[in-house]
């Protein structure tokens, strides 16, 4: 085998971007399916492939550099750059979802009411749920951040304990926003405006549940060891993303529970 003579990591073939575009495709196949009345089994087998390449993926990505060391600091740049490029995409997602609500809210047009939430609809009180889960998020920040700065002191029981907490928080805000979407005077279908509140705050629950496996994942490496104050770019990428999902949802709270729930003044046509 040829000696390396440059600094950058040339990945070895694998077989998971393959795997992990076709379960994304079956399992975004599988939401629309369900949204038509046809059944969810699609949706959940292609969850549970997303969750299977997910963790090959990382298994593969912690293994190569627990037993080669092959993430140089030259390689750790370019996994942050992929990072951050990574959570840019994400944000485009809400920039459509949030487009749509302030769209159809400002400017209503024919086959929707003229007022904001429509006739019919009891949206949220944003001081009940939504608020404790905006707490629990903004806590859950915090507890992220005492982690990383635990991490950056050789503090590892403090690593751990920021990292626990913060992942009992993710599972908090998402039992509670699914005890939200239980009780919620108004389905899916129910007008724009239902449609337009569950695929916003839905999308922003699953980034939480991907979020919390992430940081869960963090969490059994830290136990294990494999971080250390100057090697932690696994971590660094989780407390970006939940810090990410943090700030998409204190616009969610702000713009649709709050404004977009209690009387928008429409626009004239």
């Amino acid at each position: 085998m040829a000696e390396q003579k440059h600094p950058y990591h040339l990945v070895d073939p694998s077989p998971w971007p393959l795997l992990s575009s076709i379960s994304a495709g079956a399992m975004a196949t599988g939401l629309i399916l369900y949204m038509q009345n046809l059944g969810p089994w699609l949706l959940i087998i292609g969850f549970l492939f997303v969750l299977g390449c997910m963790a090959g993926w990382w298994r593969d990505v912690v293994a190569e550099n627990e037993s080669t060391k092959i993430h140089n600091p030259i390689t750790r740049i370019g996994l942050r750059y992929g990072m951050i490029f990574f959570i840019v995409s994400e944000v485009m997602f809400f920039v459509a979802f949030f487009w749509a609500f302030f769209d159809l809210s400002i400017f209503p047009r024919e086959g929707i009411n003229h007022q904001w939430p429509p006739a019919g609809i009891h949206p949220f009180d944003p001081f009940d749920l939504p608020l404790l889960n905006t707490l629990i998020l903004l806590l859950s920040g915090t507890t992220c951040t005492w982690a990383h700065h635990a991490l950056l002191e050789k503090d590892r029981k403090g690593l751990i304990q920021g990292l626990a907490v913060t992942v009992g928080l993710g599972m908090l805000f998402t039992a509670l926003q699914a005890y939200e979407y239980a009780h919620a005077a108004f389905g899916f279908k129910d007008t724009a405006y239902a449609s337009t509140f569950y695929m916003a705050t839905g999308f922003h629950g699953f980034h939480v549940i991907v979020g919390t496996i992430f940081l869960a994942v963090c969490l059994v490496r830290a136990i294990k060891g494999q971080f250390t104050e100057k090697t932690h770019i696994g971590f660094e990428s989780a407390a970006w993303y939940w810090h990410f999902v943090d700030v998409v949802w204190l616009f969610l709270f702000v713009a649709v529970y709050w404004w977009g729930g209690h009387g928008v003044p429409p626009a004239a046509h």
